[in-house]
């Protein structure tokens, strides 16, 4: 049996005590802190990332080169009548056939961002385009308005290069975005069996080309869909939904940093004192506008 020297035992110990106290100097997973595990994921490559069941794997957030407003931008809508461009608003929303270029550029040295109203989901007898507009895509009476019809929505094909076009001039007349309406066409009696993926199709459709071409996008009414747009849309437009009662439904925006521009109507009866205090507890910009959408309107904020 071979002795081991006193001093090569010491030793031993030594080492083993140093190895223990390094041990317990290193951090474990769990006490790492949060900012230095965030550091650690954001170098992985985003399908290297855990995942729950159901939720996507993070993504390097890519810049956007279109107009994206804050949730406190004031606005103005006028579809009807000679722009009023003395009104206080941030945002202008104007009609796309009835503004020229001249004008847009007029709002814009002033330092507003303007954007063009189009029906996206609707044919109306009166526009420059009208006879564009295919027979099989043209459904039932748009009641209320006269002259006007709901689309067929699901035959893209047959609508891309018409409401492509208008996208189009809107861009060239140097629009910052688009309020397309009529975009929840599946909830109403159009004379087509539109459904609900339908309608997602569509509007992703739309939001994807405007985005295209530069242009911002609101998401016009439709509160039955926002969660499954809000990716797609930056910034939401609604009508009497305080006179109704749903405006709450639109909050993931407000959440998300995209403003909900929020319009009642003088016909319903609705004052400012009665909408007024909602308005600004959700941070909704609300404004008080005649149904014909000309140049009058009051202001929350």
């Amino acid at each position: 049996m071979r002795i081991v020297p006193i001093k090569f035992f010491l030793y031993l110990i030594g080492l083993i005590l140093v190895l223990q106290v390094a041990a317990c100097n290193l951090p474990l997973v769990s006490d790492v802190e949060e900012e230095d595990d965030e550091e650690w994921t954001s170098q992985l490559p985003a399908e290297s990332l855990p995942t729950q069941e159901g939720i996507p794997p993070l993504h390097t957030a890519t810049p956007v080169d279109w107009w994206q407003p804050d949730v406190d931008t004031t606005w103005q809508w006028q579809l009807g009548g000679p722009i009023d461009t003395s009104i206080d608003a941030e945002m202008y929303d104007v009609d796309l056939f009835e503004t020229d270029a001249d004008v847009v550029q007029a709002l814009k040295d002033q330092g507003h961002a303007v954007i063009c109203y189009i029906s996206a989901g609707s044919w109306e007898d009166w526009r420059p385009d009208a006879d564009k507009f295919p027979d099989e895509v043209i459904g039932k009476n748009y009641l209320g308005w006269p002259g006007e019809k709901w689309l067929d929505i699901r035959q893209i094909d047959l609508l891309a290069p018409i409401l492509g076009a208008r996208l189009d001039m809107c861009a060239a007349k140097g629009f910052a975005g688009v309020e397309p309406d009529n975009i929840d066409a599946y909830t109403n009696h159009t004379g087509f069996p539109l459904t609900y993926a339908d309608q997602l199709a569509f509007n992703t459709w739309l939001a994807d080309e405007a985005h295209a071409r530069g242009l911002s996008i609101g998401l016009k009414n439709n509160s039955e869909q926002v969660i499954d747009l809000l990716p797609y849309f930056d910034w939401a437009l609604t009508e009497d939904c305080f006179d109704q009662g749903w405006c709450e439904e639109m909050l993931p925006f407000i959440q998300a940093g995209k403003p909900v521009f929020a319009a009642e109507y003088t016909d319903t009866g609705i004052t400012l004192d009665e909408f007024c205090p909602q308005a600004d507890e959700l941070k909704i910009s609300a404004i008080l506008k005649n149904r014909d959408l000309d140049a009058y309107q009051e202001v929350c904020r």
